[in-house]
């Protein structure tokens, strides 16, 4: 049927919209199960996946080749999970990872500052069973969003308050819960979101580039580089600096590769010192 993608802010109501649109679709719904699935596979610290799926890298970890393996993976495996489709992802960027694919529905969830600081407030009292710091609350909300505000632009380079990255975008101020759910749930069963050929094909095609990647992050030989990698039907085009030769050999052993090709970026003389 359809892939549904809801990037939301704490205390929006994200988390609760959607494994209740799962039980209603009949779809899985995937959040932090993802993280523990990749660690599994890949043999990776949950602990790190964990912070780099919620914050932005710091300044060490943008140039840590082995936090790009992470950041990698996490995207394989969210392309991974879509490629099943009647899937509920909850953030972790599917809005821009699964952009113009006719079959996913992305969700915007907000609310108020004030509303998600009460709402986050009454949260973790129920769990520590006594009153919280207002002041630490407020923090905490606004730490989380400069969080995922940094960590969108980091790597997408992209606002992840922009409207132009939804298709929807739902104020829970006023819409509760149930009506979130039922609002999506008509939206997915229309005729223009039902799966075509050409969608699940543009899902194959990211899904198998990026398991490239994660190869290539991987291997010692090239996982110091920075190569670009598309895909389509099988066929894989490298762009790099360096050690394409290696890459190949690389991106042939994964699953589903049927070609390699290549394209060298030259890197662009020094211009001189002028006085």
């Amino acid at each position: 049927m359809a892939i549904i993608v809801i990037s939301h802010e704490i205390g929006a109501g994200g988390p609760e919209i959607g494994p209740a649109l799962g039980e209603r679709l009949n779809y899985r719904c995937v959040g932090q199960d993802l993280i523990v699935d990749v660690a599994r596979r890949y043999g990776l610290l949950e602990e790190k996946l964990s912070h780099l799926d919620e914050a932005k890298p710091s300044l060490f970890e943008r140039f840590d080749a082995e936090t790009r393996r992470y950041i990698t993976v996490i995207q394989t495996a969210l392309y991974e999970f879509a490629e099943h489709d009647n899937v509920i992802l909850l953030g972790r960027g599917g809005q821009w990872l699964l952009r113009g694919i006719p079959h996913v529905l992305r969700v915007r969830v907000m609310a108020p500052f004030d509303l998600r600081q009460k709402r986050l407030a009454k949260k973790m009292a129920g769990q520590m069973g006594e009153q919280t710091n207002q002041r630490t609350v407020t923090d905490m909300v606004r730490r989380d969003d400069m969080e995922k505000i940094g960590r969108m632009r980091y790597l997408y380079e992209v606002d992840i308050r922009d409207p132009a990255l939804y298709d929807v975008v739902i104020n829970s101020e006023k819409v509760s819960v149930e009506a979130a759910v039922e609002v999506i749930a008509v939206l997915v069963r229309r005729p223009e979101m039902a799966t075509s050929e050409v969608g699940m094909r543009l899902v194959a095609d990211r899904a198998l580039a990026s398991r490239v990647q994660v190869a290539l992050a991987t291997h010692p030989e090239t996982r110091k580089y920075r190569t670009t990698v598309e895909a389509k039907d099988g066929v894989v085009t490298l762009e790099g600096t360096a050690a394409l030769e290696e890459a190949v050999d690389v991106a042939r052993a994964v699953n589903g590769v049927r070609e390699v090709r290549t394209q060298q970026v030259e890197i662009p003389p020094i211009p001189p010192f002028v006085a």
